[in-house]
């Protein structure tokens, strides 16, 4: 099934932020440094102490996040809050990315990674969508 969630990127401060919106709503907070999963070996040393995905759980409330990890990117309020479509099949995905994708600046192109199937775009309204699966295609 495919799930809809916000996601937030950080600048550095991640776990500080995910552990304040726990102790906010309530529930699960996991969250796994770049060192210690397996973007490690993809990933600079100066980036192994920062998060590469947290998530909180209370019921039906999930916030995903993680720092910034495009050091050839810049963080710019707008670009730091996204929609984050994952799980579903490949197939899924890929339609809803193939939709999304109409008159968007498509910033990342839906193919598969290390990680499993990704991709981004900034919709033809500005808004930033990530889209990932476990599945391959």
């Amino acid at each position: 099934m495919t799930t809809l969630t916000p996601y937030l990127l950080f600048d550095g401060k991640c776990q500080q932020a995910m552990e304040f919106y726990k102790s906010c709503f309530g529930g699960e907070l996991t969250a796994t440094k770049v060192k210690d999963s397996t973007a490690k070996d993809f990933m600079p040393t100066v980036q192994q102490e920062k998060i590469v995905n947290a998530r909180l759980r209370n019921g039906k409330l999930e916030i995903s996040a993680s720092d910034w990890l495009r050091p050839d990117r810049t963080p710019i309020r707008g670009n730091t809050v996204c929609l984050y479509l994952s799980g579903g099949t490949f197939e899924e995905l890929k339609t809803l990315f193939e939709r999304l994708s109409e008159g968007a600046e498509v910033t990342d192109p839906l193919k598969e990674q290390f990680f499993g199937t990704y991709g981004a775009l900034n919709d033809k309204f500005g808004v930033r969508w990530m889209v990932q699966t476990d599945k391959k295609s």
